[in-house]
């Protein structure tokens, strides 16, 4: 039985979000120009090299999951991120529209709970805190247990860096010592909750009463179509799969390759540090991710595929970064047809375009919906019907998934480290998590000339004929 919530943990969460008002109520009158120049300075200060990275290896280190060498390439987003947050407008009138006679008025969403996840204690704060800070926002971060001295060094780096620049450090606050009867109450009494973490979390903020923007599982699957850049295809494949060991929800995790270009992609796979396993390694390899129940065993989870293969009893070459396996069953009691969260990664062979779609939908029935695919083919026609096809809110074409989902320098993607699945996965939204998400907006509507069609044009040819 879950246990309670203690009188010191409620007087502390109700203490913080008091502080967090009044940190509010200080930078209510700041301009366009000073939340700004707020989010700049958080963007370099989070966001430069030699912090960054300590931080992103501090996150590794303390958490035991992870990448420690690659994790710091996440820096870039921080960059991204202050990229979209300077090009939009969040004081003060920010949309006008003369001929419907609408102005949209910007104005903050309230206090945030914002939820971390253990992937990511170095990176979700200082992106939810630019966004927050853009809108005069304050925030009250969530830390996972097992990431909290990461998350809480961040916060003390954005704090500081307010206040040097004479804006009161309690726009954000972290809980030293989180627990789940804690953080249920902090998205109870919070106006808004960014819950970017595992599923219970998420189901819990859409549960706390107050607003909340979550987050799906993924189960992210790419097409290898029959005219691909298979070169191209196989490169990404390996970038996306193994940036931070896998554990992204974006990370590649089922190819559904065509008959024709199936062992060219095979061999290009290998040559790209790939491991494919003989089935009786499969078998082995299921039992190390998977236990008995189905869970997932965490001690495989994001770490790097000589690790994985040791703990599964078998052997690799420590030159190979990931690992593969061939499938051809689909289904929830097929554990490699669903998020594997590690640098495994499983093969479909498809007869044809059509039964690649076929496996594509199939592969979404286990899990993922919502989240994302992506396809590698020149076919714009097959790029379209693999978009239609899918059950997901974005679809990444000829790049490496898990690097372009949440917004690259390569891509329209808004940039964030929050996805929203849709109704698909339980979500409010199926957009990247970002700026507007931030904030209220007040419609003011002026008169303007009557705009009302005549009823011939509303209802066509069913006007004046006989009522059915």
């Amino acid at each position: 039985m879950a246990r309670e919530i203690t009188p010191e943990e409620i007087a502390t969460v109700d203490a913080m979000i008091a502080r967090a008002r009044k940190a509010m109520d200080e930078i209510k009158d700041y301009n366009q120009a000073e939340v700004d120049r707020l989010a700049r300075a958080l963007g370099w200060n989070c966001g430069n090299e030699k912090t960054f990275v300590r931080i992103a290896q501090m996150g590794v280190d303390e958490s035991g999951i992870g990448d420690r060498e690659g994790r710091a390439g996440k820096r870039l987003k921080i960059l991204g991120v202050l990229r979209d947050a300077l090009r939009g407008k969040s004081v003060g009138v920010i949309e006008e529209d003369p001929e419907k006679g609408m102005t949209k008025i910007a104005k903050p969403a309230g206090v945030i709970a914002s939820l971390i996840p253990t992937t990511n204690p170095e990176l979700t704060p200082p992106v939810t805190g630019i966004y927050a800070i853009k809108c005069k926002d304050a925030v009250i971060f969530s830390p996972h247990p097992r990431a909290k001295r990461t998350t809480f060094e961040m916060v003390h780096v954005m704090r500081e860096t307010l206040r040097k620049l004479g804006c009161p450090p309690d726009v954000f606050l972290c809980v030293e010592n989180p627990s789940i009867p804690m953080t249920e109450y902090l998205m109870s009494q919070c106006d808004l909750t960014m819950a970017t973490g595992g599923k219970p979390m998420v189901q819990a903020a859409y549960s706390s009463g107050k607003p909340a923007y979550g987050v799906g599982a993924g189960n992210a699957t790419m097409v290898i179509d029959e005219d691909a850049d298979i070169t191209e295809a196989a490169r990404n494949s390996r970038i996306s799969k193994t940036s931070d060991f896998g554990s992204g929800c974006s990370a590649d995790g089922n190819l559904v390759i065509h008959a024709k270009v199936y062992d060219q992609m095979k061999s290009a796979l290998i040559a790209e540090s790939g491991y494919l396993c003989s089935p009786e390694e499969k078998v082995l390899l299921q039992k190390a991710l998977w236990k008995e129940d189905g869970s997932r065993r965490v001690e495989t989870v994001a770490i790097a595929a000589k690790r994985i293969a040791d703990f599964a009893g078998f052997s690799i070459p420590n030159d190979r970064k990931f690992i593969m396996v061939e499938q051809a069953e689909i289904g929830k009691e097929h554990k490699f047809s669903g998020e594997k969260l590690c640098v495994v990664m499983a093969l479909y062979k498809a007869a044809d375009f059509e039964d690649a779609m076929v496996k594509v939908r199939a592969i979404y029935e286990v899990g993922g919906k919502g989240h994302s695919c992506g396809i590698y083919s020149f076919n714009d026609d097959h790029i379209l019907r693999h978009a239609m096809n899918a059950p997901v809110s974005r679809v990444m074409v000829r790049q490496p998934q898990s690097k372009a989902n949440a917004g690259s320098f390569a891509n329209g993607m808004p940039m964030t480290s929050s996805l929203g699945c849709g109704f698909w996965g339980g979500n409010i939204t199926n957009e990247n998590v970002s700026l507007k998400h931030y904030m209220n907006v007040t419609w003011v509507a002026r008169p303007i000339p009557e705009d009302r069609p005549s009823d011939e044009e509303l209802f066509g040819d069913f006007y004046n004929t006989e009522v059915m």
